[in-house]
């Protein structure tokens, strides 16, 4: 294939996120100085967006505020053209109204969006660790054995109707079937409008299995409820990351990695860094005959407002 009909495929990188505690790994970013070094090093290695949360500088806690944000924000948009997008998923233990508080402030070109309310089973993690350096983190595996991620349809309707205000358009976040159905009832009353940009994610405790069939299943979905009026992505949590990416990327998907979703770059061998997590899937995209879409790109595919239309 002539290089200029290679596919472009859009890789997000998720770098830090709330479910990985700093105990589990030395490379897991937790200051906002680190935050936007990994940020950075995504976008260089080949990253088209990165997902961004926001951690405690001390004790490495997620931390919803918007001035937790602020410091990362600035630097990653003075030092390269990546496209950000903001989590308003935070942890699973807060509230939305908690949650949704970054993306409304600094009304960033891309915002996650979950879309609906699952099990959230992290208590996993227990059985691989030892022991943990702060009092919260064994606490919160602990908790999540009865722990439901509210994702209500009032709460999504109360998060779109804030967001939509400020321009910024959606990663809309499907850890099972009936969140693609959920987005659809949205999608008919108007709420969210298209290229709806869906990422499927699996392998985590409470939402769809990481098995090939599984991700057919969702793909198939999608296709049936949203026809050519979505872009689609994967993230597969864990092991199943590469794999899940690879899968998806042969059948016309678009991928995220980053050490929100893996902590690991193979067997054994912890990822130093969210770019060496981006090389790797950009080998794998490559060795397929795609291209690694640039931020500009992505932009186009997703119809954002542009980087210089966000609040920071």
């Amino acid at each position: 294939m002539p290089r200029s009909q290679a596919r472009k495929v859009i890789v997000t990188c998720a770098v830090t996120g709330s479910i990985h505690t700093p105990s589990m790994s030395p490379h897991l970013p937790v200051t906002a100085e680190e935050i936007a070094e990994a940020a950075i090093g995504a976008a260089e290695a080949g990253a088209s967006i990165v997902h961004l949360h926001a951690r405690n500088e001390k004790d490495g806690r997620p931390d919803q505020t918007p001035e937790a944000f602020e410091p990362f924000l600035r630097v990653i948009k003075q030092r390269c053209d990546v496209v950000v997008n903001l989590t308003t998923g935070g942890s699973p233990f807060m509230p939305i109204e908690e949650r949704i508080a970054p993306a409304v402030r600094w009304a960033p070109e891309i915002a996650s969006l979950n879309m609906g309310s699952m099990n959230f089973g992290l208590f996993p993690m227990l059985d691989r660790f030892d022991s943990f350096e702060h009092d919260w983190e064994r606490e919160m595996l602990e908790n999540s054995r009865d722990l439901v991620f509210r994702n209500s349809f009032k709460d999504i309707e109360y998060a779109l109707r804030a967001i939509n205000e400020t321009g910024a358009r959606y990663e809309f976040e499907c850890y099972d079937t009936s969140h693609l159905y959920n987005l659809h009832h949205f999608w008919k009353r108007g709420l969210v409008k298209a290229p709806l940009f869906i990422q499927t994610c699996f392998g985590l405790l409470g939402g769809i299995g990481s098995h090939a069939d599984d991700v057919m299943h969702m793909k198939r979905t999608a296709d049936r409820l949203f026809g050519d009026q979505y872009r689609w992505s994967v993230l597969g949590a864990g092991r199943s990351q590469m794999p899940i990416a690879a899968m998806a990327a042969a059948m016309g998907g678009n991928v995220r990695v980053g050490l929100e979703d893996n902590l690991w770059i193979g067997p054994g061998k912890l990822a130093e860094s969210n770019a060496s997590q981006v090389i790797k899937v950009r080998q794998i995209l490559e060795g397929l005959g795609l291209e690694v879409a640039t931020a500009a790109e992505a932009r186009e595919m997703l119809a954002l407002k542009g980087g210089d239309n966000v609040g920071f």
